[in-house]
């Protein structure tokens, strides 16, 4: 199925490709790097099923704008910026990433953004991103199952990164398509309000689990089709998690501190970078770790200022 948007829009040169069977990568800028992705696209007998949509689907021309489904790993504008192109199609999220797809509020409340930059935010990506509410989109489950013909696409909640998260694994290919388990450089990233901490460090426990030949990530990394090489980028990825608690844990060696100087100092992102959400990100990033040092005997809260014990 094409959208009117689709026929009507010249396409430039494809992007680069890689194919496993019935699953095809298309590679978006500098190997799918913020604010592009990687777009995988499952062609089976009977259905034509896209993963997500990040900036590169609208590069890619029938391939992506042919699709009878789409399934979004999870829900952020940079998975939604092909789903313009495809109006008509079904588009499913999982149920706790449901509300983000559906509308603009739902999607503020996934964010968390504070209320004075909603506005620019939802300008932002409305400009950037070609985001439209799709209330039409459909729930599913952990283990929820999609039928292609020769192929399917089985559903594993990994959340953390959001509520939703989920690994897509298309059988019998051994394809696993991690989504933003991206094994980057940067770390694992639970900064949205919707996000956990606690969950993504299950969820990088439970990844080895998953029984796949491949691994594909949205974005920075790719496809991994040797496992030790994988296992080895989602060890540096979750030694992330350590360093940061180190940063903090030394950002608390002097005088007691409040959250706003912790948030000012930075721990995720460098100092001069700047987007209407890092604050805000920030915040909730490091909440998350003082609650564990709390709870763990490490650093004392009085008054609202942090200390070590």
């Amino acid at each position: 199925m094409t959208s009117p948007a689709a026929s009507s829009a010249p396409v430039a040169t494809p992007p680069p490709r890689a194919d496993f069977g019935r699953v095809s990568v298309f590679f978006g800028e500098k190997n799918g790097k913020y604010p592009d992705g990687n777009q995988v696209v499952v062609r089976g007998t009977d259905t034509h099923v896209v993963f997500d949509s990040p900036p590169v689907a609208n590069r890619i021309g029938a391939d992506f704008d042919a699709a009878d489904l789409v399934v979004l790993g999870h829900v952020h504008e940079d998975h939604m910026a092909g789903l313009h192109r495809l109006p008509g199609v079904p588009v499913y999220a999982h149920d706790a990433d449901l509300e983000a797809v559906r509308s603009w509020p739902g999607l503020a409340h996934h964010y968390g953004v504070s209320p004075d930059r909603l506005d620019a935010m939802r300008a932002k990506i409305e400009r950037d991103f070609n985001y439209q509410e799709r209330p039409d989109a459909i729930g599913y489950a952990d283990g929820a199952v999609w039928e292609l013909g020769g192929s399917r696409v089985r559903a594993i909640h990994m959340p953390g990164h959001t509520a939703g998260h989920t690994v897509l694994l298309v059988e019998p290919e051994g394809v696993a398509f991690i989504g933003d388990i991206d094994l980057s450089g940067f770390g694992p990233y639970y900064g949205d309000a919707t996000s956990s901490l606690a969950d993504f460090r299950t969820t990088l426990a439970r990844l080895p689990q998953i029984d796949a030949r491949v691994w594909v990530t949205s974005h920075h990394r790719g496809v991994y089709t040797d496992r030790q090489a994988m296992l080895d980028a989602l060890g540096a990825f979750s030694a992330k998690l350590d360093e940061r608690e180190q940063r903090l844990l030394e950002m608390l060696a002097g005088p007691a501190r409040t959250l706003a100087q912790l948030v000012a100092g930075r721990l995720l992102y460098p100092p001069d970078y700047e987007e209407l959400w890092v604050d805000d990100a920030e915040r909730r990033s490091i909440s998350q770790h003082l609650a564990e040092l709390i709870a763990s005997g490490r650093v004392i809260e009085d008054d609202g200022r942090y200390r070590l014990r």
